[in-house]
């Protein structure tokens, strides 16, 4: 079976996600992004309207890619919730993307402009989702008995996300990805 060609609508996705990520979105231009890209103006502009109309499928990309990664590993059935959670919270800190914040959706997010309210409220429903998926392992492993019977599901969920975001900040900001390994093997020993 042959590879299909990426698309110039394609190549545009993928070069303005990686400019964006390790530029920034503001220090990159469009015109920057038809130099890399090596596709026209025209073509660019036929595909997104906008240098935000971009920004906005590279968000919808970015979130559909993640948040299938998210529920494959949170619909394993064959594995406890504990090898579960271990594996979500691997995938999510563990992504190879190079980007200035360390996460993808806290780089963009911070560049956004103000009145981006659409392209906000997709960051925080993304976020909001992660929070629930980390919620409903933790309902499952209170139910099986995997983790403390007491542990309150949604704030442990809010805190487990803050602190993966937080550490991947962190780690990128200081060099240290030792430090968000040693806050999660902190953090499992306090579920239990």
């Amino acid at each position: 079976m042959k590879k299909r060609k990426p698309t110039n609508r394609d190549r545009t996705l993928q070069v303005a996600t990686s400019l964006f990520l390790t530029k920034g979105y503001l220090a990159t231009s469009m015109d920057e992004i038809v130099a890399v890209s090596k596709v026209s103006k025209t073509n660019i502009y036929y595909y997104f309207k906008s240098k935000e109309d971009l920004l906005s499928a590279i968000l919808d990309q970015l979130i559909q890619t993640y948040t299938e990664m998210i529920h494959e590993v949170a619909s394993r059935r064959d594995t406890s919730v504990q090898e579960r959670f271990t594996a979500l919270i691997q995938l999510l800190t563990q992504q190879e993307l190079e980007c200035l914040g360390g996460c993808p959706f806290l780089t963009l997010y911070a560049q956004m402009p103000q009145e981006a309210h659409q392209l906000r409220e997709k960051v925080s429903a993304f976020f909001r989702d992660q929070v629930d998926a980390v919620e409903a392992l933790l309902h499952e492993g209170i139910q099986k008995q995997e983790f403390k019977d007491d542990l309150p599901a949604r704030a442990t969920a809010q805190l487990i996300v803050s602190l993966i975001e937080g550490g991947l900040f962190l780690a990128h900001a200081s060099k240290d990805t030792g430090m968000l390994g040693s806050s999660l093997t902190t953090l499992a020993f306090l579920l239990k």
